[in-house]
């Protein structure tokens, strides 16, 4: 493996604060802001928007927005034809 091409590859924690939801893994993410872990070590943090404990589809409160497919769909709007060269 040639030196110094590979980004630093580092523990880093990432926390998701809608969901007060925490977990450690390695990235190469950088961040200025540290926090202390379980295991009394300091490591990076990231802060991220969403994660698998908030996202709707991972916690099951996802919604089904489109039930019913497009053609069903457009034959309910317009009707449906009678067929080829109506």
């Amino acid at each position: 493996m040639q030196q110094d091409k590979h980004p630093d590859y580092h523990p880093v924690v990432f926390r998701d604060r809608a969901a007060g939801y925490a977990f450690l893994t390695r990235s190469t993410a950088a961040s200025d802001q540290t926090i202390e872990w379980d295991d009394g070590e300091t490591y990076p943090v990231v802060d991220v928007e969403i994660s698998s404990e908030s996202h709707p589809f991972y916690t099951g409160k996802a919604r089904t927005v489109d039930s019913e497919g497009r053609v069903a769909a457009f034959e309910r709007r317009y009707g449906a034809g009678s067929g080829e060269g109506s």
